[in-house]
């Protein structure tokens, strides 16, 4: 694991050092981390008491003394200003899903003809947003106003450079004037702290917590995404409004060859992902893996693992560079799930674990696995947490956009199983069993040829048909999709297993008291993970994810399958989703229900801009030329009667493709109609537009699709999948 994941960038990618020679080593050290305000620059620029006091924050979680913020913010203004900066702003992720930003400048008038810099402690600590123009799910009406940020120091500042311009960026929370979270940080960090406090439980029961003063969540979040070329891009108004085709036919080569997955990455694209990670280095963004997906001009980008909050803020610089960075290689990035019909979409896969401030990941099994009780309890907590809480973790992932991928055959189905591989499969047998007593070994492949080395095999192998599947110290959940953000399923993850852990160590210190000895201990953790796989070993699934025969197998087992987004998304607010944030303080019962409000508005909303632009497509370009091809078609039939011609198949023609435009203004007027509908209540507003709207777009895209193929290309108005699609 890196140690970024444990101190906010202690150390700049220490654990790779090695492999560099002494030239290559010193451009690192240029690069990475250059526009960030990090642990060793305040170690040379702050008082050793302000240093110490920001350190006992970030590697202990104490709460930040507020006579340190001047101190700090001085400091930290002459840092951005020696650096070209001009302007501070407060960076923070709502509700909308993006960031969002307010410049103020450093420079303010003195009252006698000249300027000052300025930046106090309160400004670095404490920021005024407005807080009703965000989605707030009703906490906020539009007449209050008032809503705060609030400085999260255990994310680094940054400098943003943007348009010439270098502004100081301080990662904070965003909460309304009566306290409760607007965003998506704060709950993050509530999450944190109750997974940190009950793992640290279990570690004391175990004797095994010397030292370890925070138990943090760790991210590694992988960005798929596609480019296409920028020119395109603007000739098609539904991704420029939408992110994604409504309209497109299948082209005659899709992924069908699988030639493009690891292949050679085409010479601008590759400018393309250089130029991005050298923006994403010098922000202290440890990228590490670039390489073309499965789908035509799809691509992906992976970092190291760091602290949660550290990489929730890092995948937001990511999506941002990305979409900055692609104009200037004359690309447009995309990263909506499924921009593009009948290929791969984008997926963004979230690895998660679990690990001490000592370095310590309680995710690893280690080699003797079956002797770890104390990894057997950390994974038997996630069992349980997912089993029981399917629901919340289906509807982390809801989105309008997510419906189109998950379940096709680059994305996990919408049940929530776990793939943990044969190894501990067959430990968790054992553990039902009574007791483990033997742990599966590794092999060794041998490839035939004396000059290819023999290869270290796993225990297992890897499910990518698992929305949430053990990788070895870790578990990947492959449910999240490309264009959101992580915080939300971060969030979920923390909680449920935070409470998965608060009911393992509950039972434990009940069955052993304050001072077990070992055969005591080790005799009650068995007596309580045989009883929760027993319980929960049904949401367990090694198998293939994406036949039928799974999924009526999963609803044999009472495993809830939500299918789409809205069903999922009303979830959100139940009795014992409510129960299980507001237990450790992560999210009030009003907080969550705005969310669940919020999500449901922001799936509507989005469905009827998708709509309300296929309808505007279809009318002023689509049916124009369609109509024109007509004109054409009877023209030419005309000709041939008065030559005296055969013209009974062109008149077959000209009769056949009439109907097909019939039938598209037949379908844009249901459409419209649909569309116009709406209802008060945004729950049944949701349904109306999953049941009627969407389906009523589908079929004006079949019609759409089919005059595509019809329509010669000259008279066609939008650049085509196949134009789109093979562009390098």
């Amino acid at each position: 694991m890196s140690s970024l994941a444990l101190n906010g960038k202690t150390r700049d990618m220490s654990h790779h050092r090695h492999e560099l020679n002494g030239a290559s080593q010193q451009r690192v050290d240029q690069t990475f981390a250059e526009d960030v305000f990090t642990m060793r620059v305040m170690q040379q620029r702050l008082p050793k008491e302000v240093f110490r006091a920001i350190q006992r924050t970030l590697n202990h979680g104490e709460r930040l003394d507020p006579s340190v913020a001047d101190v700090v913010a001085s400091s930290m203004k002459e840092w951005a200003m020696e650096r070209g900066a001009t302007h501070y702003t407060h960076w923070f992720q709502p509700l909308t899903g993006l960031t969002a930003e307010k410049h103020d400048a450093f420079l303010v008038p003195d009252g006698e003809g000249s300027a000052l810099s300025e930046f106090t402690g309160s400004a670095l600590v404490q920021g005024e947003p407005d807080a009703s123009s965000f989605p707030s799910g009703g906490i906020r009406a539009t007449f209050e106003a008032r809503g705060y940020t609030a400085w999260d120091c255990t994310s680094p500042v940054f400098l943003n450079r943007n348009g010439g311009t270098v502004t100081l960026c301080i990662p904070t929370a965003f909460v309304s004037w009566t306290g409760e979270a607007l965003d998506k940080k704060t709950p993050l960090l509530r999450s944190m702290q109750a997974l940190s406090e009950q793992a640290r439980r279990v570690l004391k029961i175990f004797g095994t917590d010397q030292g370890v003063t925070n138990v943090i969540a760790t991210l590694g979040c992988e960005q798929e995404y596609f480019l296409i070329d920028r020119e395109l891009f603007y000739k098609r108004d539904d991704l420029i409004t939408c992110d994604r085709t409504v309209f497109g036919a299948k082209p005659p080569k899709g992924q069908q060859l699988e030639d493009h997955y690891f292949g050679s990455i085409p010479t601008r694209v590759i400018g393309f992902m250089s130029e991005v990670e050298r923006e994403l280095y010098r922000l202290g963004v440890p990228v590490k893996t670039r390489h073309n997906e499965v789908a035509p001009c799809q691509f992906e980008l992976a970092p190291l693992f760091e602290t949660a909050n550290i990489a929730s803020d890092h995948q937001m610089l990511v999506m941002e560079a990305l979409k900055r960075v692609a104009p200037r290689f004359g690309l447009q990035c995309i990263l909506h799930e499924k921009p593009f019909k009948g290929i791969n979409g984008s997926g963004k896969h979230v690895n998660w674990s679990m690990s001490t401030n000592t370095g310590v990941n309680l995710l690893d099994p280690r080699d003797d696995t079956h002797t770890n009780m104390q990894f057997l309890v950390f994974l038997c907590a996630v069992i349980r947490a997912v089993d029981l809480h399917a629901d919340l973790l289906r509807a982390s992932v809801a989105s309008a956009a997510n419906d189109h991928r998950l379940g096709a055959n680059e994305a996990p189905p919408a049940i929530m199983s776990i793939f943990l591989g044969d190894m501990l499969t067959d430990i968790i047998g054992q553990l039902e069993r009574g007791g483990p007593k033997s742990t599966k070994q590794k092999g060794s492949l041998d490839l035939g040829a004396k000059t290819l080395p023999h290869l270290p095999r796993h225990t297992g192998d890897r499910n990518r048909t698992s929305p949430f599947a053990f990788t070895g110290n870790k578990f990947e959940f492959r449910a999240v999709g490309s264009s959101g953000a992580v915080a939300w399923p971060s969030t979920v993850l923390n909680t449920i297993v935070a409470e998965s852990l608060d009911y393992i160590s509950g039972m434990l210190e009940k069955a052993v008291g304050k001072n077990p000895d070992p055969a005591k201990l080790q005799s009650a953790v068995k007596d309580v993970l045989q009883g929760i796989v027993k319980e929960h070993k049904r949401v367990l699934f090694d198998g293939d994810g994406y036949t039928k025969e799974w999924h009526a197998e999963a609803k044999k087992r009472g495993l809830p399958n939500f299918r789409e987004s809205v069903s999922a998304l009303q979830q959100i607010p139940s009795k014992k989703n409510i129960a299980v944030f507001e237990k450790f303080g992560v999210l009030s019962k009003l907080e969550l229900e705005s969310r669940a409000h919020i999500f449901l508005e922001k799936y509507v909303k989005q469905v009827l801009i998708e709509a309300e632009t296929a309808i505007l497509l279809a009318n002023t370009q689509v049916l124009p030329a369609a109509q024109r091809y007509q004109i054409e078609l009877a023209e030419t039939v005309a000709s041939a009667e008065m030559a005296g011609l055969d013209a009974k198949d062109a008149r077959a023609a000209l009769a056949d493709f009439a109907g097909l435009v019939s039938k598209l203004r037949k379908a844009i007027a249901v459409l419209d109609r649909e569309a116009e509908r709406h209802d008060d209540d945004v729950s049944a507003h949701a349904e109306h537009v999953r049941d009627k709207v969407r389906p009523a777009q589908e079929a004006v895209r079949e019609v759409v699709d089919e005059l595509e193929t019809r329509v010669p290309r000259d008279l066609w108005p939008i650049p085509s999948y196949r134009e789109m699609l093979h562009i390098k």
